[in-house]
């Protein structure tokens, strides 16, 4: 037999350090054969482990007997057919007359079993004709350096079996050799593995390609207890944590998915699960079945229930698994159910395990020690918390599993389609009414589009994002938002992603902190989304007009730019933030409607939508929110940001198409004349404006404010003129632990605590003089009011040589007159051209609140 022995690796390492424990008694042999097939996978053990494991004929029959008794089983179920049955039987002449390793007797080295198996083995063979024993066995085989992938090749010792499956099958009980010969294959001779060192340079060409750098092995059933991965909302193979830990127990794993649409939904009004998920949840399901048959030859097995708890224990029942493994879900509704199922499985002795992976940090681990309660509700408060506290550190991306064992037996499952997903409506004719067919040709469904966008991004549309982010018209944004919510690509690959570009991207990667800010206000209050985090506007008042709703919802408004978004909202289930700052904005400033009826159309139409994420923006627009932004959209003016040549508009109202770019935004303001040779007519093709006076119905917005904040005076504190809200108590609780002075909390009566927090310094202006006419910190923004002046002149500037000259020159004169006055102590002159909107004084509302809670009556 040909020699080959193993180099000193990182591999070999790891399997001489399983053998020392298993010698020293700390893993059984049953736990020892399962990290080999961790380390080297089914077809390495099952060609190495005879050699591996040579040493303990001599030293440790009984276990060396029982490894290979394990080896057997695994391997070989039983002669099910007549290829099993010759193999078998060469497994057993081989054993019965190769010479030993050792002097010690046969009878020592194997089991009884094996030793009567193989006399009753050589009965067999005597029935046998020459021919047929010629194809069952053949002694000293040579390695085929014909065949680069067949049973042989690569140095690895078999025994063609029959000619029907020379290629396919490896031997690894073809004879003991000889004592000098009884040393390790190497392991890269038999599937090769790419050391560290070894690695590839990770360049640009390669970065999205190096998910898939292992190459999928197809696996065969394995009759041992499974584990059940149940998939949720990570649906995807590239950094699964819950996939490589059921991987990482080497043994068989069966891919779950269940549904229960009360569950998923939630409770009071939640809408967890509006139209448009569901519809990419089925896409996204399919999608993923196909990559796990495609790449390892199973399969999701899909079933429905009204309690996911019930169908976890049918299916333990039904497959015999010890462990169930899922990636951990954070809205409350779902983590309560996950400490049930626990508790259920727990009692029947079934493991329920849970890895991290939704988000960067884990919003139950975040702490504000060290940085207070100050600004909380801001994203630079929770940066900063996260910094100071964070439990574990975010880690690498893991890499996709090469294999992934199949289980003897496979429980029921339903078809897709039965899970009513994505069901589509039916006139009263019984004709179909798609209302997902822009959304299905819109969208890539699969993890694979996931990187697909992500990579077109930072390849192109990052080199724009800084500035011009909030372009409705340009492809700037990374559309990855829907793809994110149902884990088809974790936000630790987006970081990993966006890090390997080595460009600035930390207004993009703010994104994701927003995202997991969601996630940890959502846990401090649970009802964020159908309750004001602020008390006292729990009685603002609000319109009740449903005809407004309706024209919002549909896109018929009469303000081109919400419309346009709105509209592309229904059909394509997305819109990028500008534009939802934009709708939002109408919604709530002007129309007067509350937060909740925009919270629950976007359920239901967005694509991605979140409840955490849609609740806390809506509830920052809706002005009851722990941050109130310092910025209202105005419907038209914000246009000259977002979309400022109107292509836009016309895309999404082509109705409008032939309006000159100047009107394309306000068509009111559009000569009869025009609006005639466009074929527009105003109430008919596209509606009226269904308000008119926008200046009035803001100043009301801020008079509700205003009047509410008056009605409570108990939730407004009275030094900073901020408003309170209640501390939730196990924030409370974290807070008094942590506390350095007695005099940071004030108890009262009722156990009730109030922290001041971020408000707008309009509200507070407005309340102290509400007859005012003025309103110096008004935060309605007018767009990038200079883009066209500014796109002028640097296009001048770099084009034309005489403005490039006169330019300089003007700039050079500025300079020199600023150095005069300073040298002169005169006072410098103001620049018309850059006065900031806002006044830039200090003022009375700049007052930072203190950092301690106060009694609540």
């Amino acid at each position: 037999m040909e020699r080959v022995r193993m180099e000193r690796t990182g591999l070999e390492a790891e399997v001489e350090a399983a053998m020392r424990q298993l010698l020293a008694g700390q893993v059984q042999a049953d736990e020892f054969f399962c990290v080999l097939l961790s380390l080297l996978g089914e077809h390495r053990v099952r060609a190495l482990l005879p050699n591996i494991i040579q040493s303990l004929s001599s030293s440790s029959p009984a276990l060396h007997s029982r490894l290979m008794s394990i080896h057997r089983q695994y391997y070989l179920q039983g002669p099910t057919d007549p290829y099993d049955e010759e193999l078998e039987i060469a497994l057993a002449l081989s054993l019965q007359e190769a010479s030993p390793c050792t002097a010690v007797p046969r009878e020592d080295v194997c089991s009884r079993s094996m030793v009567s198996f193989a006399e009753a083995a050589k009965k067999t063979v005597k029935k046998l004709n020459p021919e047929q024993k010629s194809s069952v066995y053949t002694k000293n085989c040579k390695p085929n350096d014909t065949e680069p992938g067949g049973a042989l090749s690569e140095g690895v010792v078999g025994c063609h079996i029959s000619d029907r499956k020379k290629h396919n099958v490896e031997l690894a009980y073809n004879g003991q050799p000889e004592p000098e010969d009884c040393v390790l294959h190497n392991y890269e001779d038999v599937y090769p593995i790419e050391s560290p060192a070894t690695k590839p340079h990770k360049t640009k060409k390669n970065r999205r390609a190096r998910r898939k750098r292992n190459v999928p092995i197809p696996g065969s059933p394995v009759a041992m207890k499974p584990a059940i991965v149940w998939f949720r909302r990570d649906l995807r193979l590239y950094d699964n944590p819950a996939l490589i830990a059921a991987l990482e127990l080497g043994v068989p794993v069966i891919p779950v998915f269940l549904w229960s649409m009360s569950e998923e939904t939630g409770h009071n009004f939640t809408l967890a699960t509006g139209g448009a998920t569901k519809f990419w949840l089925h896409h996204a399901l399919y999608q993923l079945n196909q990559s796990i048959i495609q790449m390892y030859g199973s399969h999701i097995v899909l079933r429905v229930n009204s309690s996911c708890a019930e169908e976890l224990v049918s299916l333990v029942q039904e497959t015999g698994a010890e462990t169930v493994l899922v990636n951990a879900l954070y809205e409350p509704w779902l983590k309560e159910r996950d400490d049930l199922i626990t508790e259920i499985l727990e009692r029947k002795r079934v493991t329920f395990r849970k890895c991290h992976s939704y988000c960067l940090y884990e919003p139950y681990s975040v702490s504000t020690e060290g940085v207070g309660l100050r600004g909380i509700g801001s994203v630079s408060h929770f940066v900063s918390c996260c910094k100071k506290n964070a439990s574990a550190a975010i880690g690498t991306p893991l890499e996709a599993p090469s294999n992934l064992p199949l289980p003897s037996l496979w429980p029921g499952s339903v078809e897709l389609d039965s899970l009513e997903l994505a069901k589509m409506p039916h006139r009263k004719d019984g004709s179909e009414i798609d209302w997902a067919a822009t959304i299905r040709k819109s969208w890539d469904f699969s993890e694979d589009g996931a990187y697909t966008c992500l990579g077109n991004f930072l390849e192109d549309g990052i080199k724009h994002y800084d500035k011009e982010s909030g372009r409705a018209d340009k492809p700037y944004t990374s559309h990855i938002s829907p793809y994110l919510h149902f884990g088809q690509i974790s936000p630790r690959t987006v970081l990993h992603e966006a890090n390997f570009t080595k460009r600035s991207v930390p207004k993009f990667l703010r994104k994701l902190a927003w995202r997991d800010l969601a996630y940890w206000l959502l846990v401090l209050f649970p009802d964020m989304h159908v309750e004001p985090v602020r008390p006292a506007y729990r009685s603002q008042r609000w319109s009740s007009d449903k005809r407004h709703l309706r024209a919002w919802q549909k896109g018929m408004t009469g303000y081109p730019l919400v419309d346009a978004a709105m509209r592309e909202l229904w059909l394509t289930g997305w819109m990028c933030n500008y534009s939802r700052h934009v709708v939002a904005s109408f919604l709530v400033a002007y129309l007067h409607l509350h937060w909740i009826h925009g919270y629950r159309w976007f359920q239901d139409t967005l694509v991605d939508a979140d409840v955490a994420i849609n609740a806390m923006m809506w509830q920052n627009g809706g002005m009851s929110g722990l941050d109130h932004w310092n910025f209202v959209m105005h419907p038209v003016d914000a246009a000259l940001t977002c979309d400022p040549d109107g292509s836009y508009v016309r895309q999404w109202c082509p109705e409008l198409a032939g309006l000159p770019d100047e009107y394309i935004h306000k068509p009111w303001k559009c000569a009869p004349s025009q609006l005639k040779r466009a074929g527009i007519t105003l109430g008919g093709n596209y509606p009226q404006r269904i308000v008119v006076d926008l200046e009035e119905r803001r100043e009301q917005s801020l008079r509700d404010v205003v009047e509410v904040r008056k009605k409570h005076p108990e939730y407004t504190d009275e030094v900073s003129g901020s408003d309170m809200v209640l501390v939730p108590d196990h924030l409370l609780a974290l807070s008094l632990e942590h506390s350095d002075r007695e005099d940071d909390v004030v108890k009262s009566q009722t156990g009730r605590f109030l922290l001041p927090v971020i408000t707008r310094k309009e509200f507070k202006y407005k309340t102290l003089q509400p007859d005012s006419k003025d309103n110096p910190y008004n935060t309605v923004l007018k767009g990038y009011v200079s883009r066209k002046r500014d796109e002028t002149i640097a296009y001048m500037n770099e084009r034309h040589f005489t403005a490039s000259t006169i330019h300089e020159g003007a700039q050079l004169h500025e300079r020199r007159e600023r150095t005069s006055r300073l040298l002169e102590g005169l006072p410098q002159t103001a620049d018309s051209k850059n006065t900031n909107r806002r006044t830039p004084r200090r003022d009375p509302f700049s007052i930072i609140p203190p950092a301690y809670f106060h009694l609540a009556n």
